[in-house]
Parts: structure tokens; sequence; C-alpha cells
């Protein structure tokens, strides 16, 4: 029993699989009361369950094979064909395999309940009957913190309404796939467990806490609440996403037991919350310049397309930058790297047990 203990404790993904499972609870329990079933939401490459073990392997595989060409063609130590064999044979244990798995399964369960709880908001915060929303209070935030203003129509009038709403468009909806692809290239590539642990961990307190935020302040966003204010702008893929919300949004209200799930909420953003994650992520674990670069960057524009196509106020992107915070550093706690700061090259650390029944 002490040594199950011991292990547990230093497994790095304990944490994770503790918050999946109090979290999927939660969400079986809601579903249960309301007489809502759990749905499955599909998204890039089809249903989570689909999609996150394809990431893996997808992953595995390239990672192998580059490796392996490297060995064989540029190093000429041995064929392609027993240089992939040797890689399997030598860094391919069970426990490596273990921890991916793990760190996918947490990820997705917490994904999945995250998207279920937040489809049941407009059923539960309800007074007499109607949704529970704060949108005009956080619309007069808004204009207070602007002097005036609201922020939407400003960006409008300095970016322009053609180029800049096709770019920020692309940028913001590149977050639904990117955010699994490189949660599968840190957990596969990676030969140190805990970092791979470290991120999938921070990415899953996102989903808790971002649902927490939800239910704390619900609100739909100034483009739901007040869409006069884009109805400007031209039809571009955020807008095409928006709509396909709005109807999901609808159907669901009319039949809660159907296929549609509904996905508007505003405070906090969660799209600035996961980009600040793998920002700090990146900074912390010492990652390549140019990654890192691109990471603040692509932040930059995600912060931008939050206001300027009317998914979230001002406080929502603050609050998302601190759940993002938080999540990175929670995570690096519970996955035993607190402390550690940002290094050149981060040294290969032996791969992480999974604790034995």
């Amino acid at each position: 029993m002490r040594r199950t203990m011991a292990a547990l404790r230093d497994w790095p993904y304990t944490f994770a699989v503790a918050l999946s499972l109090a979290v999927g609870i939660t969400a079986i329990v809601a579903s249960r009361e309301l007489g809502i079933g759990l749905k499955d939401p599909e998204g890039f490459l089809g249903p989570a369950y689909v999609r996150l073990p394809f990431i893996g392997l997808l992953f595995f595989v390239v990672g192998v094979g580059l490796l392996a060409g490297w060995r064989a063609c540029i190093k000429h130590q041995m064929s392609f064909t027993d240089a992939v064999g040797d890689i399997i044979r030598n860094e391919w244990s069970w426990a490596r395999v273990g921890n991916i798995a793990t760190g996918l399964l947490a990820f997705y369960v917490c994904y999945v309940s995250y998207r279920n709880l937040k489809s049941y908001l407009p059923k539960i915060r309800t007074s007499d009957g109607q949704p529970i929303l704060y949108d005009s209070d956080m619309l007069r935030l808004d204009h207070w913190l602007m002097f005036g203003h609201n922020p939407a129509p400003l960006l409008h009038d300095l970016l322009g309404t053609n180029v800049a709403a096709q770019v920020l468009a692309v940028s913001y909806v590149f977050y639904l796939p990117l955010i699994p692809l490189v949660l599968g290239a840190l957990l596969v590539w990676n030969r140190d467990m805990s970092l791979g642990a470290w991120f999938a961990t921070a990415l899953s307190l996102n989903w808790v806490l971002g649902t927490i935020s939800y239910y704390l302040v619900p609100t739909l966003g100034p483009g739901f609440a007040q869409p006069s204010m884009f109805a400007d702008l031209p039809e571009n893929p955020a807008s095409t996403l928006q709509n396909a919300l709005f109807r999901g949004g609808s159907q669901f209200k009319e039949d809660p037991s159907g296929d549609h799930i509904y996905g508007i909420a505003g405070f906090a953003s969660l799209h600035v919350s996961v980009v600040v994650t793998a920002c700090l992520f990146f900074e912390r674990t010492g990652q390549k310049l140019v990654v890192r670069i691109c990471a603040w960057a692509f932040l930059c524009t995600t912060v931008l397309a939050t206001i300027y196509f009317g998914w979230h106020y001002l406080a929502d992107d603050v609050a998302g930058a601190l759940i993002g915070w938080l999540s990175v550093s929670i995570g690096a706690w519970a996955s035993g790297n607190r402390g550690r700061r940002r290094r050149r090259h981060v040294e290969t650390i032996p791969e992480a047990p999974v604790p034995a029944a």
C-alpha cells in the first residue's frame, strides 16, 4: 500500500487523472439530474474519441519515421527498417505509451465534460425560467473602460473590415485544430514525461476553470447580445462559426435531448486562456525562440479577434489570461515541475513510471 501511494505521489499524472474523474462525475450527475444525455462534441477530424488517438498515432509514426530516416540516411548507422525496430525497442516502453495515453484520456474527459456542462448553462443558471445573463453589465464596463466607446467598433475603424476581418477570422478558427495537435506533439515527441503531464494538466485545468467562470458570470458575448455592432463585417470563417453556434444553441433549447449542443458563453475567454497557457509553458520550458515568438504573436491575433468579432468583452480576455496563468502554475506543481524556469536546452529526464496496482 505504501509503495502504491508513493508511486501515485511521484506519478506526474495523478492530479490530472483525479481532476478528470471529478469533472467527469460532475457532468454525469448533471446529465442525470437534467435528463439530458451526454454528448461527444464533434470537431476537427471527427469526434474527440477518434481525433485524439489518431493525433497520438500520427505523431508516433512521424516521430519514429524522421528519427529512423536520420539514422539510416544521414548517419548511415543501419537500414531504415532496422532503425525503426531499434527505436521502438529502446525508446518506446509500455510505461511511455501508458503515460501518453493517460494524458490524452485526461484531456479528453475534461474537454467533453466541459462542453456538456457548458451546454447545460441555460438550464441551470436561470431565474423564473429565464437564463441569468450579465451582458448589459459587461457592455457598460467595456464602454467605461474605453472612455465612452465600444471596443469592437474602434477596432473596425482602426483595422478596417476587409483584409483584417479575414486574417483575424482564420487565426481565431485555426485555434480549434491547433491545440490538440500541440498537445499530441508534446506528449509523443518529448522523452520527459513530466513535461507532457504538465501541459496536459494545464489544458485540462483550462476547461475546468473556464466552466466555473461560465457559471459564475454567465454571458453571451457582445456578438450575440448586441449584433448590430458587427453587422458591417463581411462573411468570414468566424461569422460562419458564430452562426453555427447560434443555430445549435437555438435547436438545443427547442430539444435539449436532441443531437445539438449549446456552446455560447462569454466569460471567461478560453481562447485567450489556452493560448496564454501555451505561451507561458513554452517560456518556462525553454522552447526555441521561433516557437515562443510565434506563440506570443498568435496570442496577439487571438485577443484582437475575440474583441473584433464580438466573441468576448474586455473583462473576458483579462479573466482568460488569469486562468491561463493559474493553469500553468497549478499544472507545474501537480506534475512535479514546480520552480522550473526557462532553459535553453531541456535535459532528458527518465520516464515517469506508471503506478502499479
